[in-house]
């Protein structure tokens, strides 16, 4: 199995730069955050609704708390971020949920549940997006980061609501690009593959663990969320100033591996 080496930050400087996180209190979220204060952002916040975990966020990282589902809050926490900062470089749209009740079959799916499934997958995305365009082209530049999921490109059983939900984060990310290209801002999506997060192995667990899981990966092992990151900081970066309207997957060879191919054996078997 593939060795995994000790990460940090890939050092990208963001001297002078605004990031807004959503969804920055845990797992990717939070790896995204202390990305940017590792890279000298000029701010960073954090917009989440766990208001215990911000209390352990880094010291240099800003929470806001808004429900993104919320259209107004999303509205007061970029006018807020703006007023502090003076500007904003950087919006990741992060925040999501995966609720054990959404993985059923579609003719089984509570109503209740996919209404909040795209309140806060979709909807809160386009939301923040809205009024953060709106700041970005007054500037004439601007990045913008959908995550996404490789579940938005390939699909499963029992997904018939967070597999399209995923999706449509691809599909705005390249239909805002193709908008606002010529405003100066660029907008990508990044599609993780099985990323080491309590809340993916939680979700892992119904599938057969997640040593189980990593062995699928051409690679041998899950993601980590810091390996995310790096990938956030690279497109938000001038580096990729020539990419926009796409999606890059970070899924350790996961989405080319074909599911008639011959499986990787499992660690016990080797």
């Amino acid at each position: 199995m593939a060795q995994v080496r000790p990460r940090g930050s890939v050092q990208y400087d963001n001297t002078g730069r605004v990031a807004v996180v959503s969804g920055g209190c845990s797992g990717i979220g939070l790896a995204i955050c202390r990305a940017f204060v590792d890279s000298n952002a000029a701010g960073v916040v954090c917009l989440d609704v766990d208001e215990e975990a911000a209390a352990r966020l880094p010291e240099r990282v800003n929470f806001y708390r808004c429900d993104t589902a919320d259209e107004e809050q999303c509205r007061a926490a970029i006018a807020w971020s703006v007023e502090r900062f003076s500007a904003l470089d950087i919006l990741v749209n992060n925040a999501a949920i995966q609720p054990k009740e959404s993985y059923v079959p579609l003719h089984e799916l509570p109503a209740e549940v996919w209404h909040r499934l795209v309140a806060i997958n979709f909807s809160g995305y386009t939301f923040l997006a809205k009024y953060a365009l709106q700041q970005m082209r007054q500037q004439q530049s601007g990045v913008v980061v959908n995550i996404a999921s490789g579940q938005g490109h390939r699909t499963a059983r029992e997904v018939g609501a967070y597999g399209p939900i995923k999706a449509g984060n691809i599909m705005q990310a390249r239909q805002w690009g193709v908008e606002y290209a010529r405003d100066g801002i660029r907008v990508v999506s990044v599609s993780p593959g099985a990323i080491d997060t309590p809340l993916v192995r939680a979700s892992l667990a119904k599938q057969g663990g997640a040593a189980e899981i990593a062995n699928r990966h051409p690679v041998g092992r899950l993601g980590q969320p810091e390996e995310v990151a790096n990938a956030v900081l690279w497109l938000s970066s001038d580096d990729a100033s020539f990419i926009t309207g796409t999606d890059l997957e970070v899924d350790g060879g996961l989405g080319a591996f074909a599911a008639f191919a011959t499986p990787y054996p499992m660690p016990d078997a080797e």
